[in-house]
């Protein structure tokens, strides 16, 4: 991942959702090794992100993002990143 790439994230992030980067980056090591093509561990992840961000997320939602997560696997890119934001 590119750092300006990494940078724009952490700055969404921080202005979207006032999650700091240092919190990224705990979630982001607790999961460093974890299988994205698994839909527990990537429906706990994002449960954890919008608990984090203190935003609501409705089942549909929270379904659509570990779709798209788990469909992609490590494969995740920008493009796909803003189409969970902006759902």
């Amino acid at each position: 991942m590119s750092q300006d790439f990494q940078q724009s994230i952490f700055e969404h992030l921080k202005k979207k959702a006032d999650i700091s980067p240092n919190e990224v980056l705990n979630v982001a090591k607790s999961m460093q090794n974890a299988n994205f093509s698994d839909e527990r561990t990537v429906r706990k992840l994002v449960k954890q992100l919008a608990a984090m961000a203190n935003k609501p997320l409705s089942q549909q939602k929270e379904d659509r993002i570990v779709k798209m997560i788990t469909e992609k696997g490590h494969q995740i890119d920008q493009q796909t990143l803003q189409q969970i934001f902006k759902k």
